[in-house]
């Protein structure tokens, strides 16, 4: 018996993806002044992938139609290496690494204001509407 809706575990993958993106943001801003440091970013793309497409089923018609199997497993940090901002051969632009932030940042409390009006609402079940 599932108690809790897939909204949860949605929200969680969420929270979990914001997570690691302000990781990759924050060690992009901390190897701003590093020789030859090249930024990384994540992939949401993959990551949406890796938690969706087992849950997709379809029936395909055809050979030649798009199978729904991903073959991520781990969350993809990808590093952009044809990228030089600096002389030293660095490639991280610090005022786009602050506006990630800022970004990433209004993405999570989203996700947080979310989740915990679902507890909220749940917590008001639980007590009967009182």
């Amino acid at each position: 018996m599932k108690i809790f809706s897939d909204s949860f575990s949605n929200l969680e993958k969420g929270l979990d993806y914001s997570a690691l993106k302000q990781k990759v943001i924050a060690n992009n801003i901390a190897n701003a002044d590093t020789p030859n440091y090249k930024s990384k970013d994540v992939s949401f793309k993959e990551i949406f992938d890796e938690t969706k497409a087992n849950e997709l089923t379809a029936h395909r018609t055809d050979s030649r139609h798009f199978s729904f199997h991903s073959s991520a497993s781990h969350p993809a940090i990808m590093t952009n290496r044809n990228l030089s901002f600096n002389q030293n051969g660095n490639s991280v632009d610090v005022d786009k690494e602050m506006a990630d932030l800022a970004t990433n940042q209004i993405y999570y409390n989203a996700l947080a204001d979310r989740i915990s009006g679902k507890f909220t609402s749940l917590s008001n079940i639980i007590k009967g509407g009182r």
